[in-house]
């Protein structure tokens, strides 16, 4: 097991954070807007502390970010705990989260999934299923990019590859396009 000290884990974290590719952050934020201002929805989900971030996205957007605007459209696909029991049962864990992209993602869909190895089956077959249905999909994952790298149409990679430093910057990036998006639909 790895271990840093805290002076260490604040130094690692903010060379992490300082490492985010704003011209990368802020084409995610225009291709969600355009999603959104065609119909489409945010659509995310991830496993343990990537489905606590997924759930904080959506809630940036069903709620609001910094300023007052309408609810916009968006689903974590984490919350249904009887969806993911059931399909987790009657098929496997791999397909709790592709069961739902079938039914609920279409076209014009923006679909991310957070998965800080890049590996996480479930997270990878539910973006498969989402790029065959022709949604733009989203992995966020660690520096290798895992499997997911490519798989999905863009690859927000954090230049780290300790878990917890790969959440927290990944809860940065979503706070990024959450306030470019916000700034984008208000036309400032």
């Amino acid at each position: 097991m790895f271990s840093l000290d805290l002076e260490e884990y604040i130094r690692a974290g903010s060379e992490a954070r300082q490492r985010i590719n704003a011209a990368e952050v802020e084409e995610l934020a225009k291709k969600l807007a355009d999603c959104i201002s065609k119909g489409g929805k945010l659509v995310a989900f991830g496993n343990g502390g990537s489905a606590a971030d997924s759930q904080h996205f959506v809630a940036e957007l069903s709620g609001r970010f910094m300023k007052e605007r309408g609810s916009l459209p968006a689903i974590a696909l984490t919350t249904n705990t009887s969806a993911l029991t059931a399909i987790g049962n009657d098929y496997s864990f791999d397909k709790v989260f592709s069961r739902q992209v079938s039914s609920l993602v279409g076209r014009k869909d923006f679909v991310v999934g957070i998965s800080t190895s890049g590996n996480s089956p479930n997270v990878v077959d539910a973006i498969k299923t989402a790029k065959i249905i022709g949604a733009f999909t989203v992995a966020m994952t660690g520096s290798s990019g895992g499997k997911l790298l490519g798989i999905a149409d863009r690859t927000f990679r954090v230049a780290s590859d300790l878990t917890p430093i790969i959440q927290e910057v990944h809860i940065a990036a979503i706070h990024m396009i959450c306030m470019r998006l916000d700034e984008i639909l208000s036309g400032k």
